[in-house]
């Protein structure tokens, strides 16, 4: 579908630029923007190196796994359908814990992983249960200490001091965590969430 948008955003400025006659302007931005593009992503490659370098190390010298046992009390509340000694609460928790080192490549297969195992709880298979979606909207919401990708798109603009955003980070996306998972548990109480013996139960006829 996002295929489609695209083409149809480039088809529209395309006509519009030879309806003013600015099709040489149009051409000319295309080229500049890709020129622009080459150079940042070249100079994005040392940056993330360094910054993913500095990001294995705090993995392999256990800072995810303090950070993880750190948040296990905060699972326990965001989650209490989950029992505590579930493989899922130990991905979840350190699915988080890499987000907030700004490990996304770490993230991502611990995410999926916490996923397949709250699917593994969820007796409703078609539908998300409500510990997915509070993990889910967590997720998303990414608190992040450390801004890694950011910093580094920053520090290949020219920025002169690209580790600014670290604190408006820490901020922008706490508050945006609280808000999502606030949202989901509320629209967890009007919307409850029925087990496969419960709904049966309901719709049996009277």
């Amino acid at each position: 579908m996002l295929n489609y948008i695209w083409f149809a955003l480039m088809a529209i400025a395309l006509l519009v630029a030879a309806f003013n006659g600015t099709a040489a302007a149009v051409t000319k931005g295309a080229v500049d923007s890709a020129k622009t593009a080459v150079e940042i992503a070249l100079g994005l490659v040392g940056i993330m190196t360094l910054w993913l370098g500095i990001m294995r190390i705090a993995e392999k010298a256990g800072l995810i796994s303090l950070l993880g046992r750190a948040l296990r009390p905060i699972s326990r509340l965001l989650f209490p359908e989950i029992p505590p000694d579930h493989p899922a609460v130990g991905a979840m928790i350190l699915n988080i814990a890499a987000n907030m080192l700004g490990l996304s490549n770490a993230a991502t297969p611990l995410g999926i992983k916490a996923m397949e195992e709250l699917q593994e709880l969820n007796p409703q298979k078609e539908t998300a249960s409500n510990a997915m979606v509070t993990f889910m909207t967590l997720n998303t919401a990414g608190i992040q200490f450390i801004p890694a990708t950011i910093i580094a798109v920053l520090a290949a603009a020219g920025s002169k001091n690209p580790t600014a955003i670290i604190s408006t980070t820490i901020i922008a996306t706490f508050c945006g965590a609280i808000a999502a998972v606030t949202t989901a548990k509320l629209l967890q109480r009007f919307f409850p969430y029925e087990e496969e013996g419960t709904a049966e139960v309901s719709g049996a006829p009277q």
